[in-house]
């Protein structure tokens, strides 16, 4: 009979509840969100089932056969769709791909209707969508491996894929090989708590005011390497929690706070692996190879059976892939060879609190950086000589560009990371009665590129105008910014970092224009609010000057032209020498003059 008396001995696999005869296992949750085995006694006939398939004291037989050295690649889909869809390189579509073609079936782990996660098994190649992208938390897989073996026994091709643990315990459930089943196992550095995963969803909800209809994690849509969680909600709002901003990933990856305590001593670290296969990101490969440097994700594939080779060898069709050294994927993959540690000692007072109060104030409080996270610091000396390197290097020390900057900044608010920077051959005329706010730095008229060049940049605010500018943006030299009296431009700075626009940029404000965060903007684009105000046409309606919203990661191409009264959709592409009269929707791109809808459901990378 299967008992637990350390949490640290138990993964939570979930193959004892199956593999017992009477049913007499079922699954409790403790405070922590995990769940462990419980045995009703008056039921346990004492087989012994439990214990002998369980893959933290029986060890799995699959280590015995399996290679020591694996064969080690690097890969990527060949389809750039799938890529976006996925985790990482797209290395699970592929292998999932090939059971498909056979008629096989494929099990992974799922997002169920509330967000919390189990394991599934289908032949529906449309199931692809649900299971691919890793979760990060804990999958409940009852009854899983019942069916797996039920689909074997029926004569039934199968690929499962798992965190090791749960691998190991299908393997030693299912008694012996099967020549119709590839097992598929993840890297793994820990699983984290269904509980916190909700609490932290319920976090999301209530920040944005609205329901979760979709979540996915490590969207592609901010690069790779920015493990950016994307939510979609039931009121059409879409939000992007990156790594720099995610106070789960910062409780997860950089304090280890609410992983599952089986994972702080994990048993199936090092070599040889329990899968046939062995796939997660391949951390650190721009090092050695830059084929594979741009940031949509990359996969680390490790062959560990001579029955994962041949498998392999029928998914290569669809991918890029080569050979490369072992030691390339151990150095940029700690969790390969060692369990994560546990960096505090407050987790009892986590899990009480989370209880009591709101998620982010109770990771703020216990992380090993939840200052830094949650914006609370205050700056010190390298922030202040970040500063002045920053002043020096785009106003070149010019003595117009120095004095534009602190006269329309003060030295105060550039100390604390807020103001203007000018560049050289900046020309610059304020209203006394205009209004300036910078919740960030607005470098304008940046030269980075020719700096001893005289192109100009003119910027004009006319009386009670106002320039909003909320975070960090930069401004290429060779453009113009007009705002006429009384009109409002708002410019939103980046969600990575500083968001920028390429030379030649127009904008002409005669009422209010707002760019939203991480607007792509190239050369020479005119953006207008705008035909004049003493300029009227005898057409019905007409207006001569109407608001314009350029939304959330929208990319404005080359020489286009945003008109009066249009709204650019968020994520929306408008495409190079465009002349956009009407709005434009979400995701949407669109070409030419005027300009049309040319593809939907569109998704790029910033």
């Amino acid at each position: 009979m299967i008992e637990v008396t350390r949490k640290e001995e138990c993964c939570g696999c979930n193959a004892c509840g199956d593999i017992c005869p009477t049913n007499a296992i079922s699954f409790e949750v403790d405070k922590e969100g995990f769940w462990y085995p419980i045995v009703d006694k008056s039921k346990c006939v004492d087989c012994g089932l439990c214990i002998q398939i369980c893959p933290c004291i029986s060890k799995c037989k699959a280590l015995e056969k399996n290679q020591k050295e694996p064969a080690c690649y690097v890969a990527e889909h060949r389809s750039i769709e799938v890529i976006f869809s996925s985790t990482t390189g797209g290395m699970f579509s592929a292998l999932a791909d090939v059971m498909y073609n056979e008629k096989g079936y494929v099990g992974g782990a799922i997002h169920n209707e509330d967000f919390s996660v189990s394991h599934f098994i289908s032949n529906d190649r449309a199931d692809i969508q649900k299971l691919r992208r890793s979760k990060d938390l804990q999958s409940n897989a009852e009854g899983f491996y019942k069916e797996v073996q039920r689909i074997l026994d029926d004569g039934g091709k199968v690929l499962v894929c798992g965190l090791p643990c749960q691998i190991a315990g299908l393997l030693n459930f299912l008694h012996k090989d099967y020549d119709n089943l590839i097992t598929v196992d993840l890297l793994c550095a820990g699983v984290n708590s269904p509980k916190v995963w909700r609490k932290y969803l319920d976090y999301i909800e209530e920040k944005v005011g609205s329901k979760i209809t979709w979540t996915e994690n490590k969207s592609k849509e901010y690069g790779w390497k920015s493990l950016t969680q994307k939510f979609v909600f039931e009121n059409g709002e879409e939000y992007f929690d990156t790594r720099k901003t995610s106070l789960f990933t910062q409780g997860y990856i950089e304090s280890h706070l609410y992983c599952r305590p089986s994972c702080y001593e994990c048993k199936f670290k090092g070599f040889p692996r329990v899968a046939d296969i062995s796939i997660g990101d391949f951390w650190g490969i721009e090092k050695y190879s830059k084929k594979y440097n741009s940031n949509m994700g990359t996969s680390l594939v490790l062959i560990n059976s001579k029955k994962g080779e041949a498998y392999f060898n029928r998914a290569k069709r669809r991918i890029n892939c080569e050979e490369v050294q072992l030691d390339w994927a151990l150095a940029g993959n700690p969790a390969l060879m060692k369990s994560i540690t546990r960096l505090s000692d407050k987790r009892d007072e986590f899990f009480a609190d989370l209880n009591k109060y709101r998620f982010d104030e109770v990771v703020k409080k216990y992380s090993v950086s939840g200052r830094a996270v949650s914006g609370d610091g205050r700056g010190g000396f390298k922030d202040f000589l970040r500063m002045g390197y920053k002043i020096m290097k785009n106003t070149h020390m010019n003595p117009k560009a120095l004095y534009q900057t602190i006269k329309y900044s003060g030295i105060k608010n550039l100390c604390h990371g807020k103001g203007i920077i000018c560049g050289p051959n900046c020309h610059i005329n304020i209203d006394k009665g205009a209004k300036l706010q910078f919740d960030g730095i607005f470098i304008y008229g940046r030269k980075d590129k020719f700096p001893h060049s005289r192109q100009e940049s003119r910027l004009f605010i006319g009386e009670n105008a106002s320039l909003t500018v909320l975070g960090n943006f930069e401004m290429d030299a060779d453009n113009e910014i007009v705002i006429f009296e009384d009109a409002e431009l708002i410019i939103h700075g980046g969600k990575l970092g500083d968001s920028d626009a390429n030379a030649g940029l127009t904008i002409v404000c005669g009422q209010k224009i707002e760019l939203m965060s991480d607007v792509g903007i190239g050369r020479n684009v005119t953006i207008r609010d705008t035909n004049g105000a003493s300029h009227f046409v005898n057409t019905t309606g007409y207006r001569p000057s109407r608001p314009v919203v350029i939304g959330e990661k929208a990319w404005l191409c080359e020489a286009c032209t945003i008109m009066p009264g249009v709204k650019i959709g968020r994520g929306a592409i408008v495409g190079g020498c465009s002349f956009v009269t009407k709005s434009v929707p979400d995701h949407a791109m669109v070409s030419g003059n005027p300009a049309s809808v040319v593809q939907e459901n569109v998704l790029w990378k910033w």
